[in-house]
């Protein structure tokens, strides 16, 4: 059995409503999590079909754990983690999960895979410059982290890695339970010949020649304190430790001196480094 956790914020219908009824033709059970303000009206099956709604918001990492731990009790083996903002094929779910089932045959260490991410804003493939592969099967390469929209679990594994960490919140929620996967001896693995549109951030914006994904405000804030609480473990890879540590000066200035809400944004970059230097977890607003 397959299943599908769509996680929802202030959707946009439109296409919101195209990702679910394109998914519910494509699993066997869907659990939604909304972490919008109101609850999101959707014609939507009562079969097989869960609706948890959090109005103040719980974060990406707390909604994957409950909408996965939905898929586990209904006997899922295999557990599909969507945005709202994805668009996906109509045979997206079963390539995924064959794929699963074919490096279980093969016995390739595989908990997790992901397609091959096309940003919406560029309309090109998503290939991360500095991230190595780690090895190629066929269809699949191996690297280090996938994104969660898109990624699919063997949820057989999730109990020797653990869930999702919801002191994180949202940013570096994905990156994180990959590198703890590879603790485990598992790997996570993109499928070269699978393809998703999704969105990155909310726009783009370029500094000193560099074009960068411009988010929220409040987003800073989790990005500033995540970097500096993931830096300090000993998981985390070195490589993504250093480029995010010297890039966090030409983002804080960036973000101070070309973006609009600018006082806004300070603001949550220096909450956010505060809280990452004392080591704070949870919600923006549990701290300010």
């Amino acid at each position: 059995m397959i299943g599908a956790t769509v996680i929802l914020y202030k959707p946009e219908m439109a296409a919101t409503s195209q990702l679910l009824l394109s998914i519910i033709e494509q699993v066997d059970v869907v659990s939604i999590i909304d972490n919008s303000p109101l609850p999101t009206s959707m014609p939507l099956p009562t079969a097989n079909f869960h609706y948890h709604h959090f109005p103040k918001n719980i974060g990406i990492a707390a909604a994957h754990n409950i909408g996965l731990r939905d898929l586990k009790v209904a006997g899922c083996d295999y557990g599909l983690l969507l945005d709202q903002d994805s668009c996906i094929d109509n045979d997206f779910a079963f390539r995924l999960s064959s794929l699963l089932v074919a490096s279980k045959v093969e016995k390739i260490p595989l908990v997790a895979i992901g397609p091959r991410i096309i940003c919406s804003f560029s309309e090109k493939s998503v290939k991360p410059r500095v991230q190595r592969e780690i090895a190629v099967y066929d269809e699949l390469v191996c690297v280090t982290q996938i994104i969660s929209s898109g990624m699919m679990i063997d949820l057989s594994k999730l109990d020797s890695i653990g869930f999702k960490e919801e002191g994180l919140f949202i940013d570096g929620v994905d990156h994180e339970w990959c590198w703890r996967a590879k603790t485990k001896n598992l790997m996570v693995a993109i499928a070269e010949n699978v393809e998703m549109v999704h969105r990155l951030g909310d726009s783009r914006s370029k500094f000193a020649g560099i074009t960068y994904k411009v988010g929220s405000p409040i987003r800073l804030y989790y990005q500033f304190r995540n970097i500096l609480l993931l830096a300090r473990r000993g998981y985390v890879p070195w490589y993504w430790k250093l480029r995010n540590i010297m890039v966090l000066p030409i983002r804080f200035i960036a973000n101070a001196l070309l973006q609009q809400d600018r006082l806004v944004r300070i603001k949550y970059m220096l909450c956010g480094l505060w809280d990452g230097v004392f080591k704070k977890q949870g919600a923006f607003s549990e701290h300010w």
